[in-house]
């Protein structure tokens, strides 16, 4: 970093800055690279450091709902999610802060959606085989964090106030991080530190453990008192969300549990039993009467369809890596692949 602050030093002497504001930008120098990101002046900088112009900044800036597609996808809970996903060049430089900026700040390794070497896999085994399990869900997630609340994430690792609000501004849509964007996720991750912090915290004084994979708060051990839940609310909305109370449950009894997808009801992770029976089903008649015959009488169009089914059995053994039938299944799909798309 010395090296750094001194070609900074050289460079402002050389260019006939005074030694007053000199002294100032390299303060702000410092608190960057201390942080770990990227140095930025002001709003003609940010247009170069993007590769674009100071007038397209400006109008997504200004008029964001020239820069976003909006449509909806399924949720497999039933309904539909809306997507406000950003146009090709604007992507671009969303990722380009995720990769610069958002990847170099700490989230709380309670945080196992969208983080570093963490998965729907590392969130449930954390719950596994526990006595009892609580699952709560935070209501409209992405669409409850503000603008006001991501321009401090910028402001907390060094950029002034009009940076920061260049950068939160390229991030969100009609004031709040939009469900599409790649920054949405980490900056989430961001923003919800404080609460994770709250939670372990309570969490700990009731031996519990506990995790966060976006919007789902998972807790287990060996007794969840009823009045918990309350506790739970109480700091979920004193940081500024709210609890999604039809998604609330709470298990005391040995019955079903499904963590992020996967079941911990016991000891080992499984993957849910009308996952495997469906995918089974399935299989069955592709290798008792061959792919293209199952393809052709179940009138299947899509394209990818024996690379979705691919991807399910992977799935399966990501879980379940000692399974010898969805061992078996991969090899079988994949000899398949092989002789129908291989030729």
């Amino acid at each position: 970093m010395q090296k750094e602050i001194k070609k900074w030093s050289t460079f402002f002497k050389n260019s006939g800055v005074s030694e007053d504001i000199s002294e100032k930008y390299i303060e702000y120098i410092k608190r960057l690279l201390e942080n770990n990101v990227p140095i930025v002046f002001d709003f003609n900088h940010l247009s170069l450091l993007f590769g674009r112009t100071t007038a397209y900044l400006a109008s997504v800036v200004n008029s964001p709902n020239n820069h976003y597609r909006n449509f909806k996808i399924k949720k497999r809970s039933g309904g539909e999610r809306e997507i406000t996903a950003p146009y090709p060049a604007l992507l671009e430089i969303q990722y380009w802060i995720y990769n610069n900026i958002l990847k170099n700040i700490a989230i709380n390794p309670c945080a196992h959606g969208f983080a570093f070497k963490k998965s729907i896999i590392t969130n449930a085994t954390i719950h596994k085989g526990q006595k009892e399990l609580l699952k709560l869900d935070l209501k409209d997630f992405f669409p409850s964090i503000n603008i006001n609340r991501i321009i401090y994430v910028f402001k907390s690792v060094g950029y002034p106030n009009e940076i920061s609000f260049y950068l939160a501004s390229l991030c969100s849509f009609e004031g709040h991080l939009p469900q599409g964007a790649p920054t949405s996720p980490m900056l989430s991750n961001i923003i919800t530190k404080q609460l994770d912090k709250r939670l372990i915290s309570l969490s700990k004084r009731y031996e519990l453990k506990y995790t966060r994979y976006a919007d789902d708060l998972t807790f287990s051990g060996d007794k969840i008192p009823a009045k918990f839940i309350e506790y739970i609310t109480k700091i979920v909305n004193d940081e500024g969300f709210d609890v999604n109370e039809s998604k609330t449950r709470l298990y005391k009894n040995r019955r079903k549990r499904i963590v992020t997808g996967i079941s911990v009801l016991e000891n080992e992770l499984k993957i849910p039993r009308e996952y495997k029976r469906n995918l089974k089903q399935e299989l069955h008649f592709i290798f008792k009467y061959g792919f293209v015959s199952h393809v052709k009488k179940k009138k299947i169009r899509k394209a990818n369809y024996l690379f979705s089914l691919l991807g399910k059995v992977n799935y399966w053994i990501s879980v379940e890596p000692k399974n010898q039938f969805a061992l078996d299944s991969s090899k079988k799909l994949f000899d398949i692949y092989l002789n129908n798309y291989q030729q």
